[in-house]
């Protein structure tokens, strides 16, 4: 059985390793390339885009896949469209393998904004000590607001951080320990904590100390769900794989 899937997140490397041994799947890791230095694939792989819903179609049919398993982040909207669309095109099944939005707790302080724009009014007119966990896209947002202080993290340094004029950049690759989050918030005097709502449990600490720190948190909803079956274990998409092997 052929599988593409469509990578970059930590459910994607748990289904890598978990069909890395078994002979009767052929797997395949799609990753777009944004990040300069991925964790090693137990799997075959690729990097780069399709060239969009046709040419994604192409390459269902050119390496005959019998399978589509969109693992990409929750805020990969415009990929995840392509593969419904594309998928329905080629007949090919398609999973949505992703995890569960986070949601408030007793003690939360959040704010649910639609989009960047929206959580940069949130920051308020008053410069605050801003920590920026939303990755290293969408950043020239914050330029809008220069007069608080941010703390950027990302994997790699955003091509729009010197659009900041008061900034810190930290590279870092989760999953992050609840104590470092609470080091660096305190050392760094955060009062505000900006994220999108991914999901999780590899990012998911920066909210806990937020919550013991009685930090706000700005947090950006997901974008509107994909029209196509989902699932956030990997014991169900491993189910599912079962279920729609093509007929011998």
């Amino acid at each position: 059985m052929r599988i593409l899937i469509l990578g970059g997140t930590t459910q994607a490397s748990q289904l890598a390793r978990a069909l890395a041994a078994r002979p009767d799947i052929d797997p395949l890791l799609s990753l777009a390339g944004r990040t300069q230095n991925p964790l090693p694939a137990p799997i075959p792989s690729r990097t780069g885009g399709f060239g969009g819903v046709d040419g994604l179609f192409s390459f269902l049919g050119a390496q005959r896949i019998d399978a589509v398993i969109d693992a990409t982040h929750p805020f990969a909207a415009q990929m995840s469209a392509h593969a419904r669309e594309a998928s329905a095109r080629a007949g090919v099944a398609l999973l949505v393998f992703s995890r569960p939005p986070w949601t408030p707790d007793e003690g939360d302080d959040w704010t649910d904004v639609a989009n960047m724009q929206e959580a940069v009014a949130a920051l308020g007119e008053k410069p605050r000590r801003v920590f920026l966990t939303q990755g290293r896209l969408q950043l020239a947002a914050f330029a809008a607001a220069p007069q608080h202080f941010y703390l950027v993290r990302a994997i790699d340094e955003p091509a729009e951080l010197a659009l900041l004029p008061n900034r810190r950049f930290v590279p870092a690759r989760g999953p992050f320990a609840l104590q470092d989050e609470l080091a660096l918030m305190r050392e760094e005097r955060i009062e505000i904590l900006v994220s999108k709502n991914s999901g999780g449990e590899a990012t998911s600490a920066k909210l806990l100390a937020a919550r013991l720190l009685g930090v706000k948190v700005v947090l950006v909803a997901r974008p509107p769900g994909a029209n196509a079956a989902e699932v956030f274990q990997l014991d169900d998409v491993l189910r599912w794989i079962e279920a729609h092997r093509p007929a011998p």
